[in-house]
């Protein structure tokens, strides 16, 4: 639809503003016909672009299924993807011919002269291309049956701060089924019981599940969730299921074969009762090829999840459950905290009640039509007139499809341009995806989906995007952040089929979560094929490929992606991150267009200095690879934003530099733009290279010596953006001065500390002044000798996160009244010192996560945790022997059923 075009605009507005535009018409205009008037053809062609989109705009939903519309849309498309790629080879011709002056190479004009005469032809064709378009459009697109669209020019409400899935305590309508899955999970049946929730997608089988599962775990010795998808793998599932009962790393895991990990999930289950849910299950076989596991065992609970009839039959008729759509009340209770969530008591106006009850009755009782109408619904005015409006699309929609779909469509019609674009992307990664909210806005910023606007940068405008989808539940949170931002979120499949659906519809992608991508569509512009396993080389030729998404591609070959590399010149966004891939070709210095290079956690051991040529590179994410040092030409990419770049030393985290920064390029000062630089070694020159990055959001610096400390520390708190900032010294015996840390930035919240501190830290600055504007405060391998609790409290009392990490400290440790009150996350992890840890009423009043992990010496239950009554996860792991007996001793289990997830 409009998006397209509004892509294409923008581009269209970026291209022609930049210098090698301009310097070839003033090379070559006098030789080629037509190029100096091309600024103006290419701007009135936006021009035009922006008058479709508006039209397109106004059209109802309903008549978008109208066959001459959408041949009109799909033919008014292709011409903006046409624009778009030849914006493209202008650009990419452009930098070539500016790149051979710039080194004094021959160049021949003739050909350049050949190159750019084609490009004003093809604008010209454009044109009149787009005359018959509009002529179409005049001729054919005023049928009376054609509706508009009131709705179009209704300004939504902007969301404001973050927003949350309807809390557990909240959901409505399910306490008859609920109290029969209980019933079913305490039977006194040994063996295992297999219990399936069955029903079509939207009925919220999932969350049902999961009210039970953590309300229920605590009561088991072992548990685990596991979602399996249409595409498992049973090794992977198996390995899954390892890592959820038994916390290990998944390098551990990758050389154990299906019978290994089987024989290492049944010894760790035997051991009592467990409570294993697997849930989107899609055909019988992903249980039976596992069930094996659960055979012999004293007492075990499995509960499946499937829209399918034949994997609920797994189960005995008796403990299968299906499930029915809500009552009409209970739909109308859930509708209304979605769309008066803004409102006092969720309370629907009476003037709206009989409209949002008919709104509601065309969701046939199906959770997900409702939230997502709700949501929908919240963003515009409750007014009488804008309701009828919608209601009157809703049922327009119905006339085409079911009212699952029907709905979804609608609230995608509804989502502005620029956001359906960010909805659709999301599309492309695999089904139950986590999706960080810092890599979609960083792959927005990429795409050109989100640009700066006023103040904003296309990240804050970008996040803003993020949640608005995510007010409209067209996204799902997952975990919010210290500040409470979204810090990861999800799909759900059914918007997810959606958004594959009119993937197809309108050419904006491909979403393949098989392992082969060699009969995909050479024409396509975005590519997903994540679990890719080809062995052999790419032989399509993907000329128009702009994005290629492919995470945990398993074949290492260097030659694997060369074609690629090779032969889409216009790729924008390359994402690998999870691959085996070791080696990147250097022909990925010909891709002038790449805006986003992800290859986090591969196995890459160099990039190649053709890097250097990438000149529109916004984020560069090369963390936890095998790189040992960044090309030199790296200082050459000016427009870089982000460059995230360390390697892992020591995978189990038990040596001091367990990761490792890469050393920093000399003129690092030329990447003005930086936003976000982590991880730097630091070195002499540092300072005075950090001083022209006014730009930084977020700073992580690696092997600071103690002599660094008062230029570097000066240096950084002149940064007026700063936000992040991790220091870590050379070794654990370095010691660290904070005096000359006094930031400038009162948005500094974030701040993590590795090593020892010099006498008098918490005078300094950084604490003393500044100590109140901490939201995250992670200290290791620091030796305080006091009780860091009592020391921190007074100066940091507004911090959400506290990690202390192998902190030398006093074998008591104090919590007092009053103490960390805003804290929702406590970690005290590898303290060999600690003996006991004592909680005062009053202390830690809104905790929520508490992580006690590796104190060897701690052998009492911590007096007064029962007393931490908003406490939702408790880990208590790797503590004395006596721990656990003292636990069982004092009935503690029992005391802290209120928690719902529980590790011992």
């Amino acid at each position: 639809m409009a998006e397209a075009l509004l892509h294409t605009v923008s581009k269209i507005g970026s291209i022609l503003t930049e210098e090698a535009t301009k310097a070839v018409i003033a090379k070559l205009s006098e030789k080629v016909k037509n190029l100096k008037e091309l600024p103006e053809k290419v701007e009135e062609i936006g021009n035009e672009f922006k008058a479709m989109s508006n039209v397109i705009k106004q059209i109802s939903t309903p008549s978008l299924t109208n066959e001459l519309v959408k041949d009109w849309i799909g033919e008014v498309r292709e011409l903006a993807h046409r624009v778009e790629d030849i914006m493209d080879k202008y650009s990419y011709y452009a930098l070539k011919l500016e790149e051979e002056n710039t080194l004094k190479k021959f160049f021949s004009k003739a050909y350049y002269v050949t190159v750019f005469s084609e490009i004003a032809e093809e604008i010209i064709q454009i044109e009149r291309k787009i005359e018959n378009v509009v002529k179409r459009r005049d001729r054919w697109l005023q049928l009376p049956q054609l509706i508009s669209n009131p709705l179009a020019d209704i300004e939504r409400k902007k969301p404001q701060g973050c927003f949350q899935e309807v809390p557990q305590d909240d959901l409505v309508g399910i306490e008859d089924n609920r109290r029969q899955l209980i019933e079913w999970l305490y039977s006194d049946k040994q063996g295992s019981t297999v219990i399936t929730v069955s029903g079509m997608g939207g009925l919220g089988k999932t969350t049902l599940v999961a009210n039970v599962y953590e309300r229920e775990k605590i009561n088991f010795t072992a548990h685990a969730w596991i979602v399996v998808t249409k595409t498992y793998d049973v090794v992977e599932l198996l390995r899954k299921m390892v890592r959820k009962i038994e916390y290990q790393e998944q390098s551990e895991l990758m050389d154990m074969d299906a019978h290994e990990l089987k024989a290492k999930i049944k010894e760790k289950l035997s051991a009592g009762k467990c409570l294993v849910v697997l849930d989107d299950v899609w055909n019988r076989e992903a249980y039976t090829q596992i069930a094996d596991v659960f055979q012999n065992l004293q007492s075990s609970s499995i509960i499946i999840t499937t829209r399918q009839e034949h994997v609920s039959t797994l189960a005995q008729p008796r403990h299968q459950l299906k499930l029915k759509p809500l009552e009409r009340n209970d739909a109308f209770n859930l509708f209304c905290k979605k769309a008066f969530y803004n409102r006092m008591e969720c309370k629907c106006p009476q003037d709206l009640e009989k409209l949002a009850k008919n709104i509601v009755d065309r969701c046939q009782g199906l959770p997900l039509a409702i939230v997502t109408i709700g949501g929908m619904l919240s963003s515009l005015p409750t007014t009488d007139y804008v309701w009828n409006e919608t209601y009157k699309q809703l049922r327009g929609e119905l006339a085409n499809n079911d009212h699952v779909r029907a709905i979804l469509n609608l609230s995608y019609h509804d989502t502005p341009g620029d956001l359906r674009n960010c909805f659709l992307y999301c599309g492309l990664f695999p089904e139950d995806h986590l999706l960080s909210r810092e890599s979609l806005v960083w792959l927005w910023a990429a795409e050109g989906f989100a640009v700066p606007k006023e103040q904003s940068t296309a990240e804050e405008v970008a996040e803003g995007y993020l949640r608005e989808l995510i007010q409209r539940n067209m996204l799902e949170v997952v975990e919010n952040d210290e500040l409470g931002r979204v810090k990861t979120c999800k799909m759900h499949d059914l918007v997810r089929d959606l958004a594959i659906s009119i993937f197809k519809d309108e050419k904006f992608g491909s979403a393949n979560d098989f392992s082969s991508i060699s009969n995909m569509d050479k024409h396509v512009r975005r590519l997903s094929s994540c679990g890719w396993k080809d062995k052999a080389a790419v032989k399509v030729k993907f000329s128009r490929l702009r994005t290629l998404v492919a995470l945990g591609i398993t074949a290492s070959s260097p030659q694997l992606l060369s074609p690629i590399f090779s032969e889409s010149n216009y790729l924008t966004v390359l994402e690998l991150q999870d691959s085996e891939i070791t080696e990147v070709p250097p022909s990925i210095g010909n891709l002038f267009n790449l805006r986003y290079i992800g290859l986090r956690r591969t196995t890459v051991k160099s990039l190649p200095e053709s890097v250097g040529k990438l000149s529109n590179l916004l984020t560069l994410d090369i963390k936890q690879t095998k790189i040992v040092k960044l090309p030199r030409g790296i200082v050459r990419l000016k427009k870089l934003r982000h460059l995230l770049a360390d390697r892992y030393e020591d995978e189990e985290q038990s040596e001091f530099r367990y990761f490792i920064g890469m050393q920093a390029p000399k003129q690092l000062s030329n990447l003005e733009e930086l936003q976000t630089l982590e991880t730097v070694e630091a070195n002499k020159d540092l300072a005075e290279q950090l001083m022209q990055l006014k730009q930084l959001r977020s700073v992580w610096i690696d092997n600071i010596r103690a002599a660094d400390c008062a230029n570097l520390f000066a240096t950084l708190s002149t940064m007026p953006l700063l936000s992040s900032l991790l220091l870590s010294a050379r070794d654990e015996n370095e010691e660290l001065c904070f005096q000359a840390l006094k930031p400038e930035s009162e948005k500094l919240y974030r701040l993590i500390i590795r090593g020892c501190w010099a006498d008098n830290t918490l005078d300094c600055p950084i604490f003393l002044d500044h100590g109140r504007n901490l939201k995250f405060l992670a200290i290791s391998w620091c030796r305080l000798e006091e009780d860091p609790l009592q020391l921190l409290s007074p100066y940091v009392p507004n911090l959400t996160y506290l990690s202390l990490n192998r902190v030398s400290s006093a074998g008591t440790l104090v919590l007092a009244e009053g103490s960390f009150p805003k804290l929702k996350t406590l970690v005290l992890k590898r303290m060999s010192d600690v003996n006991q840890l004592k909680i005062r009423d009053g202390a830690l009043t809104q905790i929520e996560g508490l992580y006690v992990v590796t104190l060897p010496k701690l052998d009492k239950v911590p007096e007064g945790i029962e007393s931490l009554h908003s406490l939702r996860k408790l880990c208590l792991l790797n503590l004395h022997q006596d721990f656990r007996a003292q636990w069982t001793t004092d009935g503690m289990q029992q005391k802290m059923q209120y928690v719902a997830e529980l590790h011992i």
